[in-house]
This record gives C-alpha cells, sequence and structure tokens, in this order.
C-alpha cells in the first residue's frame, strides 16, 4: 500500500538544498524552539498546549507524549493525535521526506486509545487506527489497522483485533 503524500520533484540540486522554498526558514526556527521546550517539559498538559498553541497539531484530551518525542519540525500542523494516547520516548512524528529528486509530504493520523512505544518513527502519510498498539522501535511505513498490535523493522502484524482478557 502507498503512503498518501503529496510529491514534489525538485532540479538540480537534492531536495533538501530547496528546504526554505518549501517551508519558511522562521516557522522552521519557531517550531524547533517549541518542540525543544516540549522535549524535555515534564508536564503533560504544558506539552500539549504548546503544541495545540504554536505548532497547531490536533492533539485530543489526555494525550501524553513522553520524554524527548519530537514532531515534524516543518509541518507539524499535518498531526493529529486522537484522545487518551500513549506516544513513547523518543518517537519521531515525520510529515515529510526530503529525497534527491523530489520531497513528500502527509500526515499522520494517529486515532483514539493508541499506544506507540519508545523510539518508533512513523513516517508521513500513515493512519494509525483506534486502539493500535505500535511496539518500541518500530518503523511504522504503512497504515495500522484498529485494534492491531504491530513491531518492527519493517513493521509487521504481531496480532490482528482486539484481544481483550475478561475478568472472570
Amino acid at each position: 500500500m502507498t503512503r498518501r503524500t503529496d510529491r514534489y520533484h525538485v532540479s538540480k540540486n537534492n531536495s533538501l538544498w530547496h528546504i526554505y522554498q518549501t517551508v519558511p526558514f522562521f516557522k522552521v526556527v519557531k517550531n524547533f524552539i517549541v518542540i525543544e521546550i516540549a522535549r524535555i517539559t515534564p508536564f503533560l498538559s504544558v506539552k500539549n498546549w504548546l503544541y495545540r498553541t504554536f505548532l497547531r497539531m490536533n492533539v485530543g484530551a489526555k494525550t501524553a507524549f513522553a520524554l524527548k518525542v519530537t514532531p515534524d519540525v516543518m509541518f507539524p500542523e499535518k498531526i493529529a493525535v486522537g484522545n487518551n494516547c500513549v506516544i513513547g520516548f523518543q518517537t519521531t512524528l515525520l510529515t515529510h521526506e526530503y529525497l534527491i529528486e523530489e520531497y513528500r509530504v502527509g500526515e499522520i493520523h494517529i486515532g483514539d486509545n493508541v499506544m506507540v512505544g519508545a523510539q518508533s518513527l512513523v513516517l508521513p502519510g500513515v493512519t494509525i487506527g483506534d486502539g493500535a498498539v505500535v511496539s518500541a522501535m518500530t518503523l511504522v511505513h504503512k497504515d495500522v489497522p484498529a485494534g492491531t498490535f504491530v513491531g518492527g523493522n519493517p513493521m509487521q502484524v504481531i496480532r490482528e483485533g482486539t484481544q481483550k482478557e475478561e475478568d472472570t
């Protein structure tokens, strides 16, 4: 399955040399400062306020971004995270890719009650469905269906659907 990204061809130099033609310099500077403050603050409500207010991210109620999470510095406004999610330690949420002959930009949609494990990388154009679990150190390069447990590099399905233990 192809990720949902917009693709922009560049000529001459690799696409990263065109960075400030694709995103304003002062936007990147502001985003970098806000992200670095949020990465180290221990106050979850402050992080969410910073992300919503200054980065225009859509962050649901009671969502928790762990220490050193890095949202995309170029296009953080393309990140939407649902309610009651946990985004694990040192996870990166990328909404852009700069390649040799093109760059790509895509949204990230994370549903409600999602757990993304530590040091995972979520690529642009990906949707993670409600109730999904992403194990630590996973490269999320394609959509994750609701209720699915995935992990690894490359990401693979570990368990499909929701399996809840009932007290008897």
